[in-house]
């Protein structure tokens, strides 16, 4: 099995990239690329840049020259529920794109066109084993959609409506694209994201804990890993 394993910024992919066996890079585009042995598994991990344009560069980029058998997005998200707190991890159980409004043509917020679905599925086992890695690890882990959009989300009034109208629990600028991405190549997906930012929290609340939360994250997959 190879797991591709995609991060947006420096700070989602380092403490990875430290840890995998005599990696070999290439850079795509912003994409930098790092395959080799990840606690034991074939990898290759990439940092594909901000935004929902890089991450589905990425990840068909990703798929196309590394053909990985399942990719995992991982990094920090907004949290979108006001139980979840700095650190806190949100498993994705399915994406959504907030930004994609062609509700004119009677079409309901978030539709993509072309796929004509609102929430893109997170593979079932994938989010199980993220679940119980979880658990082994003392982590609070909340099962819930993911949100994404270009946009960095810091309204309160924004938040709850993402949370009351997608039904989801985070927020973030890259998962939803790569979750669209790996669907229509028919490739499993996953997605867990560490919170940086509260419910009520801004961009000062980010800038203080996004560190952490991203170190976090990446600390994860190596329980993650034994239950794949």
């Amino acid at each position: 099995m190879k797991i591709g394993i995609i991060g947006a910024m420096e700070s989602e992919v380092t403490y990875l990239r430290d840890q995998m066996e005599n990696p070999v890079t290439e850079k795509v585009g912003l994409a930098t690329f790092y395959v080799g042995k990840l606690y034991g598994k074939d990898t290759v991990l990439s940092q594909c840049g901000i935004g929902k344009i890089h991450a589905a560069m990425c990840a068909q980029c990703m798929i196309l020259r590394y053909a990985p058998d399942q990719i995992i997005n991982i990094g920090v998200a907004g949290a979108l529920d006001d139980m979840l707190d700095i650190g806190d991890i949100v498993i994705g159980n399915f994406a959504v794109q907030h930004d994609i409004d062609t509700c004119a043509f009677g079409d309901p917020l978030g539709c993509v066109p072309g796929i004509n679905i609102v929430e893109i599925p997170c593979n079932e086992k994938i989010t199980r084993a993220m679940t119980e890695a979880c658990a082994e690890e003392n982590l609070m882990g909340m099962c819930a959609g993911i949100a994404t959009g270009d946009q960095f989300i810091a309204a309160l009034d924004k938040k709850n409506f993402l949370r009351q109208h997608f039904n989801c629990a985070a927020c973030d600028m890259e998962g939803g694209a790569i979750a669209q991405v790996c669907h229509e190549m028919n490739v499993p997906y996953g997605a867990y994201r560490a919170i940086s930012d509260t419910l009520t929290g801004n961009e000062k609340e980010y800038s203080e804990n996004v560190k952490e939360a991203a170190l976090s994250s990446q600390k994860l997959l190596r329980a993650f890993y034994n239950h794949l």
